[in-house]
């Protein structure tokens, strides 16, 4: 009985405590096992990386989004024009994370996905995001051809 009065109190004082907080702070108040794909705010602007999204957007079918506040509202209005063609239901969620490497749109499942890649960038490789490396002729190659 005491033990239980002291969790009230307590509960009452600091609140109910939390399941890892500072996951939930960068996954904009979800977990990372719910993780379908992932936007940072930089690549929100990767026009590649935009239509990406619109064509794989339906794969997830019982998925929610999860949009950072301090995406731009143009920026904004074309992921909100992308989910509603997909039927894809979003909540704008408040957050302080304002870096180009901050998450700014989750796809998100109610449960564990335990998706292992949720980048976009890493899930669906375009020629784009990719960095392209061209191997430079040696000094020999050159006095040689």
């Amino acid at each position: 009985m005491a033990d239980d009065l002291q969790q009230h109190l307590d509960n009452s004082l600091y609140g109910t405590p939390q399941l890892k907080p500072d996951e939930q702070r960068k996954y904009l108040g979800t977990f990372r096992e719910r993780c379908y794909l992932q936007m940072t705010l930089a690549q929100m602007r990767n026009q590649a990386l935009q239509d990406c999204l619109k064509t794989h957007v339906t794969d997830f079918e019982d998925a929610h989004c999860l949009m950072n506040n301090q995406v731009s509202d143009t920026l904004q209005a074309d992921y909100i024009k992308i989910l509603a063609a997909a039927a894809i239901p979003f909540t704008i969620v408040s957050s302080s994370q304002k870096s180009d490497d901050a998450i700014g749109l989750l796809l998100v499942a109610s449960e564990a996905v335990d998706e292992s890649i949720i980048d976009i960038a890493e899930k669906y490789p375009t020629n784009e995001s990719k960095p392209t490396s061209e191997k430079k002729p040696s000094f020999w190659g050159k006095l040689f051809d």
